[in-house]
């Protein structure tokens, strides 16, 4: 029988967040790795089949907070490394997925321990210098949620295997939860070192074998994650590193017979291409692939009248601004009643001049820069239609001469359809509308209706109605709501994440729910005396 009799569980805990205040020991090796790893550029190849692969077509990686300052040179796949990687893929999977769950298990508890400890700061560097993270953003990034998401995901899976029907006299059922036929593509994006550590992983782990294509802008981490999982023990060809261009990597991948799963974070019109390319092929598969998507968002936060302001002005700082405003949930239309609006503006405002803005070495700094010259592009259009057709109340600058720095923006808008209360920006640009107080329910309303997407949001209220409100108005608006909080920050364990609409297919990273979806379930059933007689009883003459 493939399913054991006794299946072990690996109970888990949220890594501890370290302060990296003045005086501790964290604050002082973090800066001497910082210091250590800016001098360094690795020369960064593909890995197929455990096999480093150097294909001579290069790009440079830089510093986004000094984009002339760079980290690494980098490979970019073709499409017979494409192809490389998917075979290696396949040869891999049959050895792999035969392995107990808890062997393989094993290969993520240790890459867990080894990033808790001895890899711990040069991940926190290399996301720092490669992504402008500062120091807490990368904390509680490359290092503890990736580590939540590896010591999760093995106890997550240890209930499901635990998952088994019941039997009856005379039988014995089971069932096998096998990695999915073929292989998983996985896209993972930059802003988040752990989602490079997950989306290749979590498939892994229930016994499927990956194709990884990593964001170009966050190379430097995701190598040295790919060099962790060796060390961890992940054996040659379960999880192939393919960075390159996302057109020949996704076109060689998306339309091979084999394709089992996308396991994918990034754009909505992205995610948008491949449904329509796997639509297209879905004839040519050997199986159905599973499409599994976090994308993007315009995430809210609505106060009721009863609102905290002080509580409120914070979760509009943090939310919307803390790394540059670059994450998934990152708070971008703000809903405030007129009572509130004075004082939550000018709390706001008088916080946003404290920020400092620049290298995210220096621990002073509050914010770094965004990803890349494209980015930094974007969101000055926006800043420039906002001075036209809003009112900049803070903020609003942009200089890309040493780094693309953005100053933390609030524009004030009348028109709650106004396009910077609708499009994801993506970016440290916060738009709030402030609504007359009686319109609380028409307000709720809008929130729900101004966004295809629903990823996150917030209400702030200290009237229980009030919050019973939103929650059955906003039930579908978001897929992580939060309650007098900031829309940002959810915790392995503690709030799985994921959206619906135009955000993706909430399959909520870090739960049971995503890992079932790398699993293929076979009912076994065992008969230990079968009848020997087609004839029933009632078929006997009376």
């Amino acid at each position: 029988m493939s399913v054991h009799n006794s299946i072990r569980r690996f109970p888990a805990v949220n890594e501890p967040i370290r302060s990296f205040a003045p005086g501790t020991p964290e604050r002082a090796a973090l800066k001497a790795r910082l210091a250590a790893m800016e001098k360094e550029r690795p020369d960064i190849p593909l890995v197929i089949g455990g096999r480093e692969i150097r294909t001579g077509n290069t790009m440079n990686a830089v510093s986004p907070h000094k984009h002339k300052h760079v980290t690494a040179k980098w490979h970019m796949a073709g499409p017979k490394d494409v192809s490389a990687a998917i075979k290696a893929a396949k040869d891999a999977q049959r050895e792999w997925s035969s392995w107990r769950w808890e062997d393989r298990a094993a290969v993520l508890l240790r890459a867990a321990d080894l990033l808790a400890g001895p890899w711990r700061y040069t991940m926190l560097a290399a996301t720092m210098l490669g992504q402008s993270k500062t120091a807490f953003q990368a904390e509680i990034d490359s290092t503890c949620e990736m580590i939540d998401f590896w010591r999760f995901n093995v106890q997550f899976a240890g209930e499901i295997m635990a998952d088994q029907p019941v039997n009856a006299p005379g039988m014995a059922n089971s069932t096998d939860y096998r990695g999915l036929e073929g292989f998983v593509y996985a896209v993972t994006p930059f802003n988040f070192t752990a989602i490079g550590g997950n989306l290749p992983t979590a498939p892994a782990l229930m016994g499927c074998t990956v194709v990884w294509k990593p964001a170009a802008a966050a190379i430097l981490s995701a190598w040295y994650t790919m060099q962790l999982f060796q060390e961890a023990g992940m054996p040659p060809g379960v999880i192939n590193f393919v960075p390159g261009d996302a057109i020949t990597v996704s076109n060689g991948v998306l339309t091979h017979r084999d394709l089992a799963g996308v396991h994918f974070t990034g754009s909505t019109t992205v995610f948008n291409s491949m449904w329509d390319t796997v639509g297209r092929n879905i004839g040519n598969y050997r199986s159905y692939p599973r499409i599994v998507g976090e994308t993007g968002g315009k995430d809210f936060i609505v106060a009721h009248p009863s609102a905290d302001p002080a509580a409120l002005a914070v979760a509009i700082v943090r939310g919307g601004w803390e790394y540059q405003g670059q994450k998934c949930s990152a708070a971008s239309r703000v809903y405030i009643p007129k009572s509130l609006w004075k004082d939550v503006r000018d709390r706001v405002v008088a916080m946003a001049a404290e920020i400092r803005v620049g290298d995210v070495a220096d621990f002073r700094n509050f914010m770094g820069a965004v990803i890349d010259q494209r980015a930094f592009d974007r969101i000055s259009g926006y800043l420039s239609d906002a001075k036209k057709n809003a009112k900049v109340l803070c903020g609003g600058g942009a200089n890309g001469k040493t780094g693309w720095f953005i100053e933390p923006t609030l524009v004030e808008t009348k028109d709650p359809s106004y396009r910077l209360m609708c499009e994801e920006i993506f970016g440290p640009v916060v738009t709030a509308h402030v609504y007359d107080d009686a319109k609380w329910s028409q307000i709720l309303k809008t929130v729900d209706a101004t966004s295809p997407y629903a990823l996150t949001g917030a209400v702030f209220a200290r009237d229980r109605d009030a919050i019973a409100q939103a929650h059955a108005v906003l039930r579908n608006a978001a897929g992580n709501f939060y309650v007098n909080d900031k829309p940002t920050g959810a915790v392995v364990g503690q709030q799985p994440f994921g959206g619906a609409r135009a955000s993706g297919t909430n399959d909520k990273a870090g739960s049971k729910l995503n890992l079932l979806r790398w699993a293929s379930a076979r009912t076994v059933k065992e008969t230990y005396v079968p009848p020997t007689d087609y004839r029933y009883p009632f078929m006997e003459a009376p």
